[in-house]
């Protein structure tokens, strides 16, 4: 209604201005009375005072008519200006009330409200994806902690059923073992959750002196599953934090060791500048394996592995699940990309590129 009225303002003002300067300009129009031969005769021809008249009365009826067509045309226009906003705030209020699986989809041409509405439709998907990562986060999270939980809970209920009858050291180091793998997934979540949320203090790091430091930390899991782990180390300068590319890299190489072949495995380490970004730096880790479908991108979910959500009964080691996420939100964190890419003849290829120091 108030866009409809303007618009009719807007018309009759418009109007009104040009029929006054018309009337103004008839005013300087010279007043030459014309007589008629016969005096009794009519005049040939309307005074000044005449016309002016009769210009001031059609004007009047004009700027009438220009106020029914102002509203009515008007009206006809704000609700085809409007009608755009009308669907986005339909999608907002929809969104509003806890559905975010519709979109606008407006189509048109492009002006402002078909980028606002791309730009809405964006949005709703941001946070139809991060509200349902954050629902399987909760489910994963909680299924995760409730079995260790239900493991100690088994263990100390038969303990207590037949006191007599129980081998305490082993139960001792079994509760230890469970109690360690309750606190490794606590702490994962930890560091997860603190990532991005937290400032980063970063510096000039070489990317192969954390890389070279994991290698050590994971050889001795290599070795002891049958893994062939080498490393080549170039110069990989970035700008970051040490602790957390250490990490970054200690996650990768332990994820090839644990999802790689029961024997005559390997895991093959690099680092070097990135041959596809001038100026930025290069960090692989490729582990032979099982052939892995296209979809690898989803083994950055929390608590997904590479058969699903659980692991090989004879594992000698069980992870979390949550070592490619953490990779992921280090790289995020470091404003890097990370690429999954699976091996033809199985396994898989993590490419984790940083930017270089500034």
């Amino acid at each position: 209604m108030r866009l409809t009225l303007n618009y009719a303002l807007f018309l009759v003002v418009a109007g009104a201005v040009a029929l006054g300067a018309i009337y103004l300009g008839m005013r300087y129009i010279p007043n030459y009375p014309l007589m008629a031969a016969n005096p009794r005769d009519p005049a040939p021809a309307a005074s000044r005072e005449q016309i002016l008249h009769e210009l001031f009365k059609v004007s009047g009826y004009a700027l009438l008519l220009l106020g029914g067509v102002g509203v009515g045309g008007g009206w006809l226009l704000a609700g085809r200006v409007l009608r755009p906003l009308q669907e986005i705030t339909r999608a907002a209020n929809r969104a509003a009330n806890g559905s975010l699986g519709h979109r606008i989809g407006l189509r048109g041409p492009r002006d402002e409200f078909t980028e606002l509405s791309d730009a809405f439709d964006h949005m709703l998907g941001r946070l139809q994806h991060s509200f349902e990562s954050r629902q399987r986060f909760a489910a994963n999270a909680s299924h995760e902690l409730r079995t260790p939980l239900a493991i100690t809970r088994t263990m100390l209920h038969v303990a207590t059923s037949d006191p007599a009858g129980q081998n305490y050291p082993q139960l001792i180091a079994r509760l230890r073992e469970t109690n360690e793998r309750g606190i490794e997934i606590v702490e994962a979540l930890l560091q997860l959750s603190s990532l991005g949320h937290e400032p980063l203090s970063t510096g000039p790091v070489d990317l192969a002196v954390p890389a070279a430091e994991a290698v050590t930390l994971a050889s001795a899991e290599a070795e002891a599953r049958g893994i062939t782990l080498s490393a080549e180390w170039r110069p990989a300068p970035v700008t970051g934090n040490d602790v957390l590319l250490r990490q970054l890299s200690v996650n990768l190489l332990q994820n090839a060791v644990r999802h790689n072949l029961a024997t005559g495995g390997t895991v093959a380490l690099t680092t070097g500048p990135d041959p596809e970004g001038a100026g930025r730096a290069l960090l692989t880790v490729t582990n032979t394996g099982a052939v892995l479908p296209d979809t690898v991108d989803a083994l950055v979910e929390p608590f997904l592995r590479g058969n699903g959500r659980t692991v090989e009964a004879n594992s000698t080691r069980r992870g979390h699940g949550l070592g490619l996420s953490i990779v992921a939100a280090i790289v995020a964190v470091h404003g890097g990309d990370l690429r999954l890419t699976p091996n033809p003849e199985g396994g898989l290829t993590v490419r984790v590129a940083l930017p270089g120091p500034a």
